[in-house]
């Protein structure tokens, strides 16, 4: 049971240090012998739990995935509003990409052109679908149109946020993207819920984004 947990927190270690090191760098610039020295193991170590860089990288998609998936679904648990649950998705994802190192990475590896041979969709695809659940519970609580194509808007809200992020990379290091989430928002709220709930909406968005920078 020991070696069985040594064997799960040097995984983890090569994990972080992988991301951290994709994220800085790109997947094309970072060796197999970068990521060994920075997590501070052997070469033996890193090949005993993955086959290659692509392996590797692969890895750190899925984890960043997973830990994604789990706030999300954290988030759509909340006795709250749809919607509300929806926007602070959004704002959460946008902080965990200033700060978490494998979220980080791991983004980075799915935009990056050519880091796989295969790209890796599914992390949009259940990022979408969790949107478009959360969308019809909003539709359902009276807070959202029944005259939008729900799928259309959640492929737009993730698109939207990915270039948002991204931008916001280039412009300040995301150091402002929670702002710039709410920018988004602040856009497409007018098209998306009743007018007698607008205000309403708006609103929120102040108070949440407000209480994140003052976390």
């Amino acid at each position: 049971m020991a070696r069985q947990v040594r064997a799960e927190q040097t995984r983890s270690t090569i994990i972080k240090a992988a991301a951290e090191m994709f994220d800085r760098y790109g997947y094309r610039a970072t060796s197999l012998s970068d990521i060994v020295a920075h997590a501070g193991v052997t070469k033996g170590a890193l090949y005993f739990h993955f086959s290659s860089k692509e392996d590797l990288a692969k890895a750190v998609v899925q984890e960043q995935h997973s830990l994604w998936m789990s706030q999300a679904q954290s988030f759509a648990e909340l006795r709250i509003p749809a919607l509300e649950a929806l926007i602070r998705m959004s704002y959460g994802l946008a902080t965990q990409l200033r700060s978490h190192p494998v979220i980080r990475g791991g983004i980075r590896l799915t935009l990056e052109n050519g880091t796989f041979e295969v790209p890796m969709p599914d992390p949009y695809l259940d990022w979408i679908s969790l949107s478009v659940q959360l969308l019809e519970q909003a539709t359902s609580e009276l807070d959202v149109r029944t005259n939008v194509e729900l799928d259309r808007v959640a492929q737009f809200i993730v698109s939207s946020f990915t270039g948002i992020h991204l931008v916001a990379q280039v412009l300040d290091d995301r150091r402002d993207v929670v702002e710039r989430v709410a920018d988004m928002w602040r856009i497409i709220l007018p098209g998306l819920v009743l007018s007698r709930k607008l205000s309403y909406y708006l609103g929120f968005l102040t108070s949440a984004s407000k209480e994140l920078r003052e976390a």
